[in-house]
């Protein structure tokens, strides 16, 4: 077991995550970037934002397996359920 594919799966799954948060600013509010972090923070909406982000980690998730990336997409869930327990205590 390769444990650089697992790392490279988490990495992806994060900055999956981080690419679905800043498309959603991008296209649907009028704010930049870190002004809508800040104010969804403040807000209390933040978590809710950061699992709307991680809708792209299915994407990624089945393109790893597609490819036969079996241990990268292990590393895209966990990515996922780390981003799950950030979310619960955000």
């Amino acid at each position: 077991m390769k444990k650089t594919d697992l790392l490279i799966g988490v990495l992806i799954g994060f900055a999956t995550t981080f690419l679905g948060i800043f498309l959603f600013f991008l296209l649907f509010t009028d704010f930049d970037f870190m002004q809508g972090i800040e104010s969804y923070k403040a807000l209390g909406y933040l978590g809710k934002i950061i699992a709307i982000g991680a809708v792209l980690n299915l994407i990624a998730f089945f393109a790893l397996l597609k490819l036969n990336k079996e241990l990268m997409a292990r590393g895209v869930v966990l990515a996922t359920i780390l981003l799950t327990v950030l979310t619960l205590l955000v």
